[in-house]
Parts: C-alpha cells; structure tokens; sequence
C-alpha cells in the first residue's frame, strides 16, 4: 500500500515538473525585444534595440535577434556559426523605411518642479505630440524620463519613472495604444548639462541652472503616411 501511494506521488511530481518546464518554455517562447508590426526589432534614436521585461542575457542568446541587438553579451560561437552557402535572393517587395522623429520636452514644461503631475501648458505640448503621431502609420512611442542630481539616485530614478509614466497616460488617454507607448526612466544619469556647470548646494539659481536635465525624450517611430 505505502509502495502504491509513494508511486503515485512520484507520478504525480513527475507530471507537475513536465508542465512547469513546458510553462518556462512558452513563456521564452517570444522575441525578447520590442518588434513592430513587421516583426522588426524597435531602435531608440541611439540605435538601442528595445528590450521586454523578458530580457536576460541567456534568453537574448536563445532569441533570433539577440546577436544582431546584444552581440558583446552573447558567446561568440552563438553569434559566428561555420558560414554557409547563402541561397539565391528571392525578389521581395521592399519594405518602406521606418521614420523616426524624436522630441525633447523640458520637464519644467511638463511637471512643476520636483513633480510628476501634468501641468495643463504640458498637456498642450503632448498634444502637439499626438498631432505629429497622427501623420504617421504609428509603430511605436517611446517615452525616457529624466531628472536633476538634487535629491538621491533612487529619488530621482522614481521621479523620472512617474513622469514617462504621465506621459504614457496622456497618450493613451488621446487615442494612442497603450501597447505602442513603452516608458523608461533614466533618473538623474544621463545629465543634458556639463560637470563643471551648475556648482554648489540646492539653491533657486542652481535649480534653474539644471533645467536642461529635467526632460522627457519622446521618439515617435513609424512610417510616414
């Protein structure tokens, strides 16, 4: 009797450990990058491709596209297989050109300072946003909040999460997808403005002098209509 239930409880274990690892399989099943409506990886105006919440260095070495996104990350004889013969080239249709179009919005003129709420002259601006989305067959918006050096890393990192958060809700809230519209806060390390500018403690000409470092870069990419 205890040999039939200990069988049963292996059986049973056995049967649990297939269906989680056809689980973890489905999951990796996917690109790790953000494709478009092509199944084209998505690029930052940097020529970054864009990453899911998927992301992890092993699964980009299992992705299709992770050689061509994360090559230096990858070993090298995933990314330089023995060469092969390359078939004769089909005649395909060429594929249009994405177009791309980034815009700097100083967060002063998005959010009060040290806020992540709109402010209705913001709003203005993100409407001229939506206009320019409007001339495009739209394929994706990106939106990178960033900050000042007042206040802490993670303070900052925060604060610049919410704004590109905001603006998302603008967005969508116009008639942008949700799932066209990807945010990124970048806090306070990706500084506009120079070292040497800007010295000393948090004063109102220090506050203003950091201005450039308080924006939302928002990169429209699609084709144009």
């Amino acid at each position: 009797m205890k040999n039939t239930a200990k069988h049963s409880l292996m059986a049973a274990l056995a049967i649990t450990l297939g269906l989680c690892a056809s689980f973890a399989q489905a999951q990796t099943a996917g690109s790790v990058y953000v494709l478009d409506s092509r199944g084209d990886v998505v690029k930052s105006g940097a020529g970054l491709c864009v990453r899911t919440g998927y992301w992890t260095p092993a699964a980009a070495a299992q992705d299709k596209n992770g050689c061509g996104c994360d090559k230096d990350l990858i070993a090298k004889e995933v990314c330089e297989p023995a060469p092969k013969a390359a078939p004769a080239a089909p005649a395909v249709a060429q594929k249009a050109a994405a177009f791309g179009e980034k815009v700097t919005i100083a967060a002063d003129a998005l959010f009060d300072f040290n806020k992540a709420t709109l402010r209705p002259e913001g709003k203005t601006k993100l409407d001229d946003v939506v206009a320019k989305a409007g001339q495009l067959n739209l394929e994706v918006v990106i939106a990178v909040g960033h900050a000042d050096r007042i206040g802490s890393a993670a303070y900052n990192q925060k604060l610049s999460e919410k704004r590109a958060a905001a603006v998302k809700d603008y967005l969508v809230a116009k008639g942008i997808p949700a799932n066209r519209v990807y945010t990124e806060g970048k806090g306070s390390k990706q500084p506009v403005t120079k070292p040497n500018q800007c010295k000393g403690p948090k004063s109102a000409k220090v506050i203003a002098c950091l201005q450039p470092d308080r924006r939302v870069d928002i990169e429209l990419i699609g084709t144009k209509k």
